[in-house]
């Protein structure tokens, strides 16, 4: 099966209220455990990599190892840039066989953003490629994004709408409590669906994506402690707000943290049970079926998208 975009994907989300999880991807062992799981559970997914991944894994061997995924796996698959920085990263992406990217303009004022966003759209759409765009800024740190809690602000339903409009972007990512990285909630955690639902009733036909929405998972947190982590009082977004959420409209779920952590925890274990292990397979191999467990406990029991390919 070839590498799709997500057009078809989110209109059947849009349609049975499921969502579509959108994985961050920075190796083989990573893209590997995500489709696996993907495939156990007949879902659809995103392989998504950022500017910073890009650079570290370089984007032939990211594409490369995708469409080696695909020789294994038939399921729909769609490659995307998570959080492209500007038209030229963007383009780059298209041209090297992304069927997905996001322009990230939420750093400008509203003009701004809507006059980026329109020249990526304009690029993209001659190239048969979907555009996902942000209104609205996301608290927290996660690769090149950095946005303090008193810089962060929620999406304008009204402002959504015009943008949209104007732009012509194919899914919107909006700000509704969610953040970056491993520290979302100092407090209880919150979602504002009553303003994902305004949003949803002026854009009723635009997918609907949610940053920042990793569970930030507390077994995973507390296995990277136990060995030899440093990680006090990491918080992410309950699995109960993001099933919510996904029956409420929101059709890609953006999940790169719980990755991490996956890893992370299931290496630091092998190094500690086992202190002279120096084969790399010897600690990836478990890494990567952490990661796919991760994977379709999200795909089954949060987004709701298994059976859904």
């Amino acid at each position: 099966m070839s590498l799709v975009t997500t057009k078809n994907m989110f209109e059947k989300s849009m349609k049975e209220h499921f969502a579509i999880g959108a994985f961050n991807v920075n190796n083989m062992e990573i893209i590997q455990g995500i489709v696996d799981a993907a495939a156990v559970q007949n879902s659809p997914v995103i392989l998504q990599a950022s500017s910073s991944a890009i650079k570290y894994a370089r984007i032939g061997y990211l594409r490369k190892m995708v469409e080696a995924a695909l020789e294994e796996h038939d399921i729909p698959l769609a490659l995307h840039l998570d959080h492209g920085p500007d038209f030229e990263t963007c383009k780059m992406c298209i041209d090297n066989g992304f069927t997905s990217v996001m322009i990230d303009g939420s750093k400008y004022d509203f003009e701004k953003n809507i006059d980026i966003t329109k020249k990526v759209v304009d690029y993209a759409h001659k190239h048969g490629v979907v555009v996902e765009a942000e209104l609205g800024k996301l608290a927290g740190i996660e690769d090149d994004v950095n946005v303090s809690a008193n810089d962060a602000m929620y999406t304008d339903p009204d402002e959504a709408k015009e943008f949209v409009e104007r732009t012509g972007c194919d899914s919107l990512a909006i700000a509704i409590g969610t953040s970056h990285g491993a520290y979302k909630f100092k407090g209880e955690a919150k979602l504002r669906f009553d303003i994902l639902e305004k949003v949803k009733e002026k854009l009723p036909n635009t997918p609907i994506v949610l940053h920042g929405a990793s569970t930030v998972i507390p077994e995973l947190v507390e296995m990277c402690n136990k060995y030899g982590g440093n990680i006090p009082g990491a918080k992410g977004v309950p699995d109960e707000m993001l099933n919510e959420a996904s029956k409420r409209g929101v059709s890609k779920i953006n999940v790169d943290t719980d990755l991490r952590l996956a890893m992370t925890a299931a290496i630091r274990k092998v190094f500690t049970e086992i202190p002279d292990a120096f084969d790399p397979r010897k600690y990836l191999t478990p890494a990567r079926e952490l990661i796919k467990e991760t994977v379709e406990h999200k795909i089954k029991d949060v987004f709701g998208s298994s059976g859904k390919a």
